[in-house]
C-alpha cells in the first residue's frame, strides 16, 4: 500500500512541475512577444539622456569653472593655475555626475590660454554618450581673472 501512495505522489508532483514549466515557458514568451512589438513604452524616457545632459553640461560649465578659479585664486594660485585646476575638478565632478545619470561625460583637448592680463579662454570638445548614443560639441568660454 505505501508504495502506491508513494507512486501517486510522485507522479502528481511530477504533473505539478510540468505544468508550472510551461506556465514560466509561455509567460517568457509572451513578455517576449510584447517587447518584441514595442508595446511596452509609448516612448523611452531614457533616449534622450545624451541631448539633456549636453544641455545641463554648457549651461554649468561656464559660470562653474568661473567660480571655482575665483576661489583658487582667492586661496593664492595665480589666474592661469586656478583656472587649470578648476577645469580638472569640473571635469571630474562631470564625470561622477554622468555615472549617477548612466552616461558619460568627457571634457577632451580642454585648453586654457592667456588672452589678456584679466581674460582666459577655455576651449576643448564635450563627449557625452550611454549605451546607444554619442554626442560631441566644442566648448568654448571665456573667464575673468
Amino acid at each position: 500500500m505505501q508504495s502506491t501512495d508513494l507512486e501517486r505522489s510522485q507522479a502528481g508532483q511530477m504533473l505539478l512541475a510540468t505544468g508550472v514549466v510551461l506556465l514560466m515557458s509561455l509567460l517568457s514568451m509572451a513578455i517576449f512577444g510584447v517587447k518584441v512589438a514595442g508595446l511596452t513604452l509609448p516612448h523611452d524616457a531614457a533616449s534622450d539622456d545624451v541631448i539633456v545632459t549636453t544641455q545641463e553640461v554648457l549651461e554649468v560649465i561656464e559660470p562653474l569653472t568661473q567660480e571655482r578659479t575665483e576661489l583658487w585664486m582667492d586661496g593664492g594660485l595665480d589666474g592661469l593655475e586656478a583656472a587649470e585646476l578648476a577645469l580638472q575638478t569640473v571635469h571630474d565632478d562631470l564625470l561622477h555626475h554622468g555615472e549617477i545619470r548612466g552616461v558619460e561625460i568627457k571634457l577632451t583637448e580642454m585648453l586654457v590660454t592667456q588672452v589678456d592680463a584679466s581674460t582666459l579662454l577655455v576651449s576643448g570638445e564635450l563627449g557625452v554618450s550611454d549605451g546607444e548614443a554619442m554626442l560631441n560639441f566644442d566648448v568654448e568660454f571665456s573667464i575673468a581673472v
